[in-house]
């Protein structure tokens, strides 16, 4: 009789044993503790909700008191199963446990031991006869939870291992350790990419990782319109008014729009949240975890890069002395904006290293600066003009003279050998000799991709362009994507490239958006991209716009309406990538219209140079509409029809120094075709805004020209003329 209610008892251990070692939850005080195993974290950290959320003292006494119970559990059902006496032993065990349960001491111990995995395997293997099951224990009574006090680290991650329905916020951690979209940087494509993931997924949850202290925030402002501001205490609070006057704020969103990190996992209609002040420093695909900079493990379903880039300085600076470097600025984001705007206001001169977009857009906004103070803002680069490796070099020479008239000193062909720090100044040493002293520096030579998660998370970089090396729908690795400057996408019509504005982010940050809610959709719009030089010079480009290209030109006259002062006032919108939604409206079918007028005969010259031959056609503006002006690149084998006026015009050309020659030098607004193999690759529309639509279907077509004037016509350059 005795061996037979042994048996029994000990098969009531052995069912209650499985049951706890199988659910891997041990009953402590009327709670219970899941234990979490790195293979489901991810999907239960923010699981099912308990009735009751423990504190996180009782969470850390559960798992001690768990610990315990489960090896008593395992010893006493040994010495059941020895000696027969199963049913003295088991209450004498439940006795036991009570007793030590109620002065447990308090350690950290969040998962079972693996000897107690395989003992709970082994039992569980035994089948357990129907006739011997019975009802489970009563649980033991509740013991009152001491005052609670500060959680330490350990015992907050703790904490958000335990799923709650009315969780604690005071006491959770700061970063949720799951998300079911995690945006690796804080730029205009991350931007971009959740709202694309919104408006495909209306409860998604996102999750945004910046290193910068910033909510998501436009770049093109901090080299434009800010600069131009009237009133310090709006750009203290990094507003600034349009070129129509209109107020705005940089960032995209107000506080308001976000919610708290910690809270994004109970947002049950979703939301985004930004973690600042953190990177992430390796990506585990075959896991999906990324792990931050403290260490802290994020796991996550799907993932974008968009890391975007840093500022690349030259050697000159990078070997110079602390104090140099101390008065050099890569200027970037809304820290070296505040930093420079500071510096400007006290310095006495301000030299600005390079001659590209932001280095030209930088100079003629401290050249405004410095009309209405005494600061001397000096600008060099190696290129014979402003922007010389975008636009051909009769247009880039005359870019340096309107950069020369809102009050620079513009050195080309100039660059800095050394640099040293001498009585409170920065001394350059040009290539040309010449010594200049300077209270600051600015370097604005491009940039360098963040590509650092590609070693320690297995992605391919693009070693000669640059950036994570993506597919055409942007995706590195299974679950990956990468968009905006550190993207080396394959663009389907124009091959493998990296793209470097802010037009690139919102197009590349949309698509891999829409591909990670499944939308599978390939690479093909063209991004395009613009720069102001004030509010009265600007211009837009489309597609590989390559000073080294072949390029032909159609200028005309340009009229009041033909600034960016005066596009942002009919449209009411700053960021001229956007207002090309509007001009859909307005020129879409301009490519279907009936053909323009008759292109008026016009003198031709063929003009020899030291090069070879060239094709060039001279309009006067005066007399004709528009002119146009082949690259020197351009060549054709056709006789001169008139050798004495090709030697007076080459004569003019060289005495001049100019490489295309006008009657009048006045390009106030026209169209610059790139070509590559007689296709027209890239435009540049100089002064004339709302068109884009029509250059971005040209450069899609890919088809040869033979009537380049023609195509000009499309862009309907004399629309305002009176």
């Amino acid at each position: 009789m005795f061996r037979i209610a042994g048996s029994v008892t000990a098969a009531r251990l052995t069912a209650a044993c499985c049951r706890t070692v199988t659910t891997k939850q041990f009953q402590v005080h009327g709670a219970s503790l899941h234990v979490l195993s790195s293979d489901t974290s991810r999907k239960t950290r923010h699981g099912p909700a308990h009735r009751t959320p423990p504190s996180w003292q009782s969470v850390r006494s559960m798992a001690s008191a768990g610990e315990s119970q489960s090896k008593i559990n395992y010893i006493f059902f040994g010495l059941a199963a020895l000696f027969g006496g199963g049913g003295i032993v088991y209450w004498w065990s439940r006795k036991y446990m009570r007793e030590t349960s109620k002065d447990t001491p308090k350690k950290a111990a969040a998962a079972v031991s693996s000897a107690s995995k395989e003992a709970a395997e082994t039992v569980a293997e035994k089948p357990v006869p129907e006739t011997t099951k019975s009802a489970p224990a009563a649980p033991p009574p509740a013991v009152e939870t001491p005052a609670e006090a500060a959680p330490d680290a350990e015992s907050k991650k703790l904490l958000d291992a335990v799923p709650q329905s009315y969780p604690d916020f005071e006491v959770m951690p700061e970063i949720p350790g799951h998300a079911k979209y995690l945006l690796i940087g804080g730029g205009t494509a991350s931007f971009a990419a959740f709202r694309a993931i919104r408006a495909s997924d209306a409860k998604a949850q996102v999750l945004v990782v910046t290193e910068e202290e910033e909510l998501p925030y436009m770049r093109p402002p901090l080299s434009k319109e800010l600069w131009y501001s009237d009133e310090p205490k709006l750009v203290e609070k990094m507003k600034f008014k349009q070129w129509n006057g209109k107020e705005r704020s940089v960032y995209y969103n107000p506080p308001s729009f976000y919610v708290e990190p910690k809270e994004l996992a109970y947002q049950e209609n979703g939301g985004v949240a930004v973690v600042k002040g953190r990177k992430v420093m390796k990506l585990n695909p075959q896991k999906q975890v990324a792990v931050l900079d403290n260490g802290w493990e994020i796991f996550y379903d799907k993932v974008l890069i968009a890391t975007g880039g840093r500022p690349r300085n030259i050697p000159v600076f990078e070997r110079a002395s602390q104090e140099v470097k101390d008065r050099v600025t890569l200027f970037r984001g809304i820290k070296d904006f505040k930093r420079l705007d500071e510096v400007s206001k006290n310095a006495s001169s301000i030299v600005v290293v390079g001659g590209g977009f932001l280095g030209s857009e930088l100079t003629c906004a401290l050249g405004k600066r410095s009309r209405d103070s005494s600061l001397k803002v000096i600008q060099m680069f190696p290129e014979q003009g402003n922007m010389g490796k975008v636009l051909p070099e009769y247009l880039s020479q005359w870019t340096t003279a309107k950069v020369r008239e809102e009050g620079a000193t513009v050195k080309p062909e100039t660059f800095v050998k050394r640099a040293r720090f001498s009585d409170g100044k920065v001394i350059l040493k040009l290539n040309t000799g010449e010594e200049i002293s300077t209270d600051h520096v600015v370097v604005a030579v491009g940039l360098e991709p963040n590509t650092e998660l590609a070693k320690e998370s297995g992605l391919e970089v693009d070693d000669m362009h640059g950036g994570f090396r993506v597919n055409a729908e942007l995706e590195a690795r299974s679950d990956i994507w990468v968009a905006g400057d550190a993207s080396s996408f394959y663009d389907i019509k124009l091959g493998r490239r990296r793209v470097e504005h802010h037009d690139h982010a919102v197009v590349s940050g949309r698509l891999a958006g829409e591909n990670m809610t499944g939308a599978k959709k390939p690479y093909w719009h063209q991004s395009m991209f613009w720069s102001d030089l004030g509010p009265d010079v600007g211009y837009e480009a489309i597609g590989i716009v390559d000073s080294s290209l072949p390029t032909v030109a159609v200028f005309a006259k340009a009229t009041e309406k033909d600034t960016p002062r005066a596009v942002v006032e009919e449209t009411g919108e700053s960021l001229r990538s956007v207002t090309e939604t509007e001009a859909l409206s307005i020129f879409g079918s301009a490519m279907q219209q009936a053909a323009p007028a008759t292109v008026p005969d016009l003198e031709e010259a063929t003009l020899p140079t030291k090069e070879g031959v060239r094709d060039t056609k001279v309009f006067d503006l005066a007399n004709y509409p528009f002119a146009l002006f082949p690259h020197p690149e351009s060549a054709t084998d056709e006789p001169a029809p008139d050798v004495e006026a090709a030697a007076k015009l080459v004569a003019e050309v060289e005495a001049e120094n100019r490489v295309a020659p006008t009657p009048k030098e006045d390009y106030g607004k026209g169209v610059i075709f790139y070509l590559r193999d007689d296709i027209i690759v890239g435009v540049v529309l100089w002064n004339l805004f709302n068109r884009m639509p029509i250059a971005r279907k040209i450069v899609k077509e890919g088809k040869q020209h033979q009537d380049l004037a023609e195509v000009a016509k499309l862009f309907d350059l004399h629309a305002d003329e009176d």
